[in-house]
């Protein structure tokens, strides 16, 4: 039998990266999906790369009373839900003599504020038991220079594993924090460097790694498969750290 045989997922971010590695795994797995992006265009791509049978919800993620807007949609199609990865994510990284204001409550609102309230709306639908995963990071974790904003947001999210599994623990919903160390995706692309420069960084990434490589996006998958299936039903309020070993080597 499938490991998530019968159950509901629901994916913000899931149309590309992780996010769209992790519906192609729990459908093979035997999940009903629906994923979630900003744009109509990445979602019917998305939606033809998973082969045309998962739900696909336009939503940003940062717009906290949109997030109501969201489970309202969801709800016209499910009654329940049994599985939601905390995905989307913004990955905005530059010293901070350089942040502003908007900038940085843009980061907030999309890794932090949105999920918080998307979890509040759909309180009403979580099954007995669920399974909630934040995708968290390890920079969380360690001191990576002009990622201040972006792993206090992270560090922000993975507190909430422990919290609200405390909050929910008799309702038979398990919070938990799934981390990715450098893991090779488009958002390297969104840090706006071309050509030589990508490449350097990608180097000094796969430098920081222990290992001596960047994770893959089914890697990050595979983890997710385990914390949203009932294998990990004793694991409860923590942070699986899927890194290379950045976190504790």
């Amino acid at each position: 039998m499938a490991r998530l045989e019968g159950k509901l997922a629901l994916i913000t971010g899931g149309t590309s990266g992780i996010g769209l590695e992790t519906a192609r795994q729990f459908l093979m797995e035997g999940a009903a999906v629906a994923i979630t992006g900003r744009s109509e265009e990445r979602l019917e791509a998305a939606g033809k790369a998973l082969g045309g049978t998962v739900l696909t919800l336009r939503s940003e993620a940062g717009d906290a009373s949109g997030q109501e807007d969201l489970v309202a949609t969801l709800r016209k199609h499910w009654q329940k839900i049994d599985i939601l990865f905390v995905n989307a994510g913004d990955v905005t990284h530059r010293p901070l003599a350089d942040w502003d204001e908007a900038t940085f409550d843009a980061l907030m609102a999309t890794n932090l504020k949105g999920p918080f309230f998307l979890i509040r709306a759909l309180l009403p639908l979580f099954a007995n038991p669920s399974s909630i995963i934040l995708c968290g990071s390890v920079a969380a974790h360690i001191g990576v220079p002009q990622s201040s904003a972006y792993a206090a947001s992270k560090a922000g999210l993975l507190s909430l594993a422990r919290t609200l599994s405390g909050e929910f623990k008799d309702r038979g919903i398990r919070v938990n924090g799934l981390s990715p160390g450098p893991t090779d995706t488009s958002a390297l692309g969104k840090l706006g460097l071309k050509g030589e420069a990508e490449a350097a960084l990608r180097e000094e990434i796969r430098q920081l790694v222990p290992i001596g490589r960047m994770g893959t996006p089914l890697e990050l998958a595979k983890a997710a498969v385990f914390l949203a299936s009932d294998e990990s039903a004793f694991v409860v309020g923590t942070e699986l750290l899927v890194d290379g070993g950045v976190g504790n080597l």
